[in-house]
């Protein structure tokens, strides 16, 4: 999982409530559990026109929607996204965070999450951070009247830095904080363990050597 330290960022307003995950990556994208190749269908309904989209049909044959915010060139490259209250609610598709990250998102700011997606977003490296209504308003009304409006997101000190330096600070758990910022997901928090789970292998063959012998003829 890729660590998460400062990033400095392009933001999309996303001005929608209620984004749930079927709205994020259709379920027609779902069927591979492999977590790569998403992200050219993120938002897929609202990011073509050609309805229903496919999987496997390259974005060059498809047909952008110029009205989807996204698509706008002023917003293209952006790594940072600004949306409104309850974004992933729906189903718990862990599709949706790998989608966003593979577009090219590394966060989100939103007044609140859905919880499954919120705790998903951190297991696949995508930082998704609460802030107050009335910040988030403002952060729409700054991202709408300057062109290539950018923030810096420190997540060692746990602030936000807007453009004019102003200092925007979040909260984040501990553990979600110490995983990110070392790139650790589930199996990386495993594998810090791996010379001890290697000894124990080799103590437990010791004392009980047929397991070797089922192992090899598995």
């Amino acid at each position: 999982m890729q660590k998460f330290t400062i990033h400095k960022g392009l933001v999309a307003p996303m001005d929608r409530e209620n984004v749930d995950t079927d709205a994020i990556i259709p379920k027609q994208f779902l069927k591979s559990i492999k977590k790569t190749g998403f992200g050219a269908n993120a938002f897929d309904e609202w990011r073509y026109l050609d309805q229903p989209g496919e999987p496997g049909v390259p974005e060059y044959a498809r047909k952008p929607n110029p009205n989807f915010v996204l698509n706008q060139p002023r917003y293209k490259g952006a790594s940072i996204l600004l949306t409104r209250k309850n974004f992933g609610c729906g189903s718990s598709r862990e599709h949706a965070p790998w989608a966003l990250d593979q577009y090219g998102f590394r966060a989100i700011l939103a007044p609140s999450f859905a919880d499954i997606f919120f705790n998903n977003s951190f297991k696949n490296g995508l930082l998704p951070i609460v802030l107050p209504e009335a910040t988030i308003e403002q952060l729409f009304h700054e991202v709408q009247a300057f062109p290539g409006y950018e923030l810096t997101i420190d997540l060692e000190r746990q602030v936000i830095v807007r453009p004019q330096g102003q200092e925007i600070p979040f909260d984040v758990i501990a553990f979600r904080k110490y995983c990110l910022l070392n790139g650790f997901d589930d199996i990386g928090l495993t594998m810090r363990h791996a010379d001890k789970i290697k000894a124990f292998e080799a103590e437990r063959l010791t004392q009980k050597p047929w397991l070797s012998r089922s192992l090899l003829q598995a």
